[in-house]
């Protein structure tokens, strides 16, 4: 039977850290379940980007890395906001998985609660490697493009996702 890992973020937007934990991850196990965290949300400062655009994101990273996605399952998961149930809604909305890998440390502490192997992933240039960066970049008019995989800076110039992130940075304060 393949040993699959689950991998859980926002991914607002999909970077370069995520990209060097997928592929950690896949060198550890046979399939990875890559869940869009935080679902629901879209158009905010700090979630600009709906759950379909993270997905195609994720998926045209992957193909443009040469990731065979036969072994990869995308998912988009909602917030729950009961700490006690996320975990079960987690599990009801994935498929089996023998092992999840986060840091962060909410997810971690309630995984390990209901008895999973929850399992650290290695930091990968962390303070530069960061949505929150990148999203601020955009804003700047900085060099974000450096931060993602070439095919996620592609698509977010499709969607106009930069105006979207500069747009919803404005406030309507004099």
């Amino acid at each position: 039977m393949a040993r699959r890992a689950l991998f859980i973020g926002r991914f607002q937007p999909f970077h370069k850290g995520h990209l060097e934990a997928v592929k950690m991850i896949l060198k550890e196990n046979d399939e990875i379940i890559i869940a869009i965290g935080s679902a629901q949300y879209s158009h905010k400062l700090e979630n600009p980007f709906t759950a379909g655009e993270r997905i195609v994101m994720v998926r045209m990273a992957l193909e443009n890395e040469g990731i065979d996605l036969k072994q990869v399952w995308i998912i988009p998961i909602p917030d729950v906001h009961v700490h006690m149930m996320w975990v079960s809604e987690v599990v009801g909305y994935t498929p089996k998985f023998d092992v999840i890998y986060t840091n962060e440390p909410l997810t971690r502490r309630l995984f390990m609660e209901a008895g999973f192997d929850v399992r650290p992933i290695p930091f990968i240039k962390r303070k530069v490697y960061s949505a929150t960066e990148i999203r601020k970049r955009m804003i700047e008019n900085g060099n974000w493009e450096e931060l993602v995989p070439k095919a996620v800076a592609e698509y977010i110039r499709e969607i106009d996702g930069v105006q979207r992130v500069k747009d919803l940075a404005k406030t309507d304060k004099v």
